[in-house]
């Protein structure tokens, strides 16, 4: 084959060398802009998977590489005062220059044709080859020719940063937190040779036009951020290799993702590698790692079908496929990461204390959890652990174990949970005219026995024709009072959990058959009339709702006050209104489902009015000492619905009118929502109004083991977490966690000693057998 790489960064290079190595009879050239054995930028750091990876495909590449290496383990923090250090993190860096002079180098002694100083305008100008790889940057020429066929999605991020070096070396990476009268700079600090270390500063747009960078030369940023950081530079000189760039030298970084990564043009096969076909952000140093990983793969993919050029197709295909996943995996860590930086002033350097911010800032891209942390630095882990059961009230022993923060007690009004463990409201249909019954008793007893802090029964409906089905739980008669009042006294005499009512109202989902008759299904027989924010259906087929006028709205917010007044009766602990999920009063709040042209529709303090009408009234009749909390849907997941930064408006809305906290949801506003799932999915929107809005949060959604639950806790990106499935699947849930990470001393019910003590031993056993070869 003849192929040629346009650009000669890792991505290029490292492909020429691997295909040449493993193929000696293809030409192969690589096509550079700049001068031999010249570059710009400071150190990058690599990943111990890419470097195993490294050695396996290329060991003398990987020997020269890991020479000039320089690793660290500890990660320092520099935060309002505090200099807080953790280990076991194992970091490696190399200087740019170094690396790519190693690869030049490499190339040269296996034949590749190294061609420098020539701009590659297209991939026409190569006729002649078989394959092309377009790994010419995130400007890439070759991918803005094809962009119809190549699909890119690139978002101009809104932080600014500089990329800089300085003489001073570091033993640890750097980071360093320093507030300005205009907002928050961030330095990334690490050493990447024997005489240099990387130095990035970062902040906000705000602040970068508010202190006048914009209008700076490089000489004139420099010395700002010289004296900055003055602290952590002490003495240490700051450099730019970036001189040939005019003006200011502060960028933005910019998201890339391709839908389509390879192309034939009509001659040659086209496929792009590196960041021409996606970045990911310098927040967890995977932009290296990303290419060499790429080059490895279409090289593996050569190896499996073959190096004939009839086979490029099925290669490139394979490449494409297996490349995607592992990409998005670390984009999705690497997003994270970024966002936590764009927002670290306002939303956690603000607020945090320093010990909080620095585990906030540790778990930041989510790959991190809270038992990763134990494997990685235990001693701090623990002396974490400690100082956050300290804040929560507890005597802590120094130097000992103690309780992880979800089975930490929280305490709001006058009610303490005894930990932090909810059990999400699940509608379970199997109620009779609104009774709750001996189903839900042992339903909802059986969870409380298993140790969750809060216990929710599904929503429960306000009136007859507040109901979703015909077997939701309803709380409109003195009879389902004196029902609820049993199953409340035997969650009350024989666990420590609370009980909370969620109340709310069907609206446009109404009158529909139970989920395994046909979820959303309109009822064929018995249904009655629906109403809504506006006369809009939720299905095609669904009964068209009536538009509500201001008698509907005395009427419904009587009803919410009656079931308030009935729960208190019936002794709850708890009340969460719920205001999510295309609700009644849902409904009101998205965009996508009120189209009002009155006072109640529009803005969002219109949209707001109604919903938050009622909740003043059932504040009002609920006992002031016991909690309130709000259910949003935090995003609609449809465009033109509502998004986090609106469900933030609202809960500051929900917080003036005496909402205790915010239980944030998202989604089943819309029939054709198109959410993002994946681990720990809604986690951000707690985060954000929780962090932002100063309000206390729930986080649900895809929490389904202590480590997610202690993870989020700890980090401050909610105060409570609700689990729903696992909770189906095992009503124990809470317990068997506690046992999991080998926290014995959470009480069972003096029924299950036995089972508690034979189901910790046999978790003792299976941890210390052997693992199967």
């Amino acid at each position: 084959m003849r192929i040629v790489c346009i650009g000669g960064g890792p991505a290029g290079l490292y492909f020429g060398l691997l295909m040449k190595k493993f193929h000696p009879e293809h030409h192969v050239r690589v096509v550079e802009r700049n001068r031999p054995y010249d570059t710009f930028g400071w150190g990058v750091v690599f990943s111990d998977a890419t470097m195993q990876s490294m050695r396996v495909w290329d060991p003398e590449t990987a020997a020269e590489i890991e020479d000039a290496f320089n690793h660290w383990d500890d990660i320092e923090v520099l935060f309002k005062g505090t200099r807080q250090r953790t280990t076991g993190h194992g970091f490696v860096g190399i200087g740019r220059k170094k690396l790519l002079n190693i690869l030049q180098a490499r190339c040269e002694a296996l034949g590749v044709e190294l061609v420098f100083e020539t701009e590659v305008d297209s991939d026409l100008d190569f006729p002649d080859a078989d394959l092309i790889i377009a790994a010419d940057g995130l400007n890439s020429k070759i991918r803005r020719k094809y962009e119809a066929e190549f699909e890119p999605d690139l978002v101009v991020r809104p932080n600014r940063y500089i990329w800089l070096g300085t003489d001073k070396l570091y033993d640890a990476f750097t980071f360093d937190f320093r507030k300005t009268d205009h907002g928050w700079f961030q330095a990334h600090i690490y050493k990447f040779d024997d005489k240099t270390s990387t130095f990035i500063v970062e902040t906000t747009e705000e602040a970068y036009q508010a202190h006048g960078l914009d209008r700076l030369d490089q000489q004139g940023s420099i010395d700002f951020c010289a004296d900055l950081f003055s602290e952590v530079l002490d003495g240490g000189k700051l450099m730019t290799n970036a001189r040939h760039v005019r003006g200011s030298a502060w960028l933005n970084f910019s998201r890339l993702i391709c839908g389509k990564w390879s192309l034939h043009n009509g001659k040659s096969h086209v496929v792009l590698m590196g960041d021409a076909a996606h970045t990911a952000h310098f927040a967890i140093g995977s932009g290296t790692k990303l290419a060499i990983d790429d080059a490895i793969e279409l090289t593996n993919q050569f190896q499996k079908f073959g190096h004939e050029t009839d086979k490029i197709p099925a290669v490139l295909a394979a490449y494409e496929e297996i490349r995607r996943v592992d990409v998005a995996r670390i984009q999705n860590a690497a997003r994270n990461a970024m966002e936590w930086f764009e927002v670290v002033g306002r939303r956690y350097a603000d607020t945090l204390e320093p010990e909080q911010f620095m585990y906030s800032m540790l778990t930041r891209s989510q790959r991190i959890s809270h038992e990763n942390l134990r494997l990685r630095d235990k001693d701090w882990l623990e002396g974490y652990e400690r100082w956050f059961a300290r804040k929560q009230g507890l005597n802590v022993e120094e130097g000992k174990r103690c309780l992880p923060p979800m089975f930490t007690p929280y305490t709001v009004r006058d009610m303490t949970l005894a930990n932090r463990i909810v059990v999400s409201p699940m509608a379970m249909y199997s109620a009779d005219d609104g009774l709750i019954n001996d189903f839900h008793m042992v339903h909802l007893g059986s969870r409380a026995l298993g140790g969750a802090g809060l216990v929710f029964a599904e929503m429960t409906c306000v009136s007859p024709d507040a109901r979703i089905t015909p077997g939701c739980l309803g709380l409109w008669n003195d009879e389902q009072t004196e029902a609820w009042k049993r199953v409340i006294g035997f969650i009350h005499s024989n666990s420590a959990a609370k009980v909370g009512i969620q109340i709310g109202h069907a609206g446009r989902k109404g009158a529909t058959r139970r989920a395994w008759d046909g979820i959303d299904q309109p009822l064929e027989d018995g249904g009655w009339p629906l109403i809504s924010a506006s006369a809009l259906p939720y299905l095609k087929n669904s009964q068209v709702p009536k538009a509500m006028d201001r008698a509907d709205m005395d009427r419904v917010k009587t009803d919410f006050v009656s079931a308030t007044r009935r729960a208190a009766e019936a002794g709850a602990d708890w009340l969460e209104f719920h205001a999510a999920h295309g609700y009644l009063m849902s409904s009101f709040l998205s965009p996508l489902t009120n189209r009002r042209e009155d006072e109640y529709g529009g803005s969002h303090e219109n949209r707001a009015r109604y919903p938050l009408e009622v909740f003043r009234a059932i504040r009002e009749a609920w006992p002031k000492e016991k909690p309130i909390s709000v259910r949003l849907s935090c995003n609609d997941w449809f465009e033109g619905g509502n998004t986090p930064e609106d469900a933030a408006i609202f809960a500051a809305m929900f917080k003036d009118a005496g909402a205790d906290l915010i239980d944030c949801s998202s989604g089943q506003v819309w029939k054709e929502e198109q959410p993002v799932y994946g681990r720990l999915f809604q986690t951000p929107f707690s985060d954000k109004i929780r962090n932002e809005i100063r309000i206390p949060t729930i986080a649900v959604g895809a929490i389904s083991e202590a480590d997610h639950a202690n993870s989020i806790i700890a980090a401050g990106r909610a105060d409570l977490c609700a689990v729903a499935r696992p909770h189906l699947a095992d009503p124990a849930w809470t317990l068997h966690e506690a046992a999991s990470i080998g926290i014995s001393s959470i009480a069972w019910p003096k029924q299950y000693q036995s089972g508690k003590y034979q189901y910790e031993a046999n978790l003792a056993r299976a941890n210390a057998a052997p693992a199967a070869k």
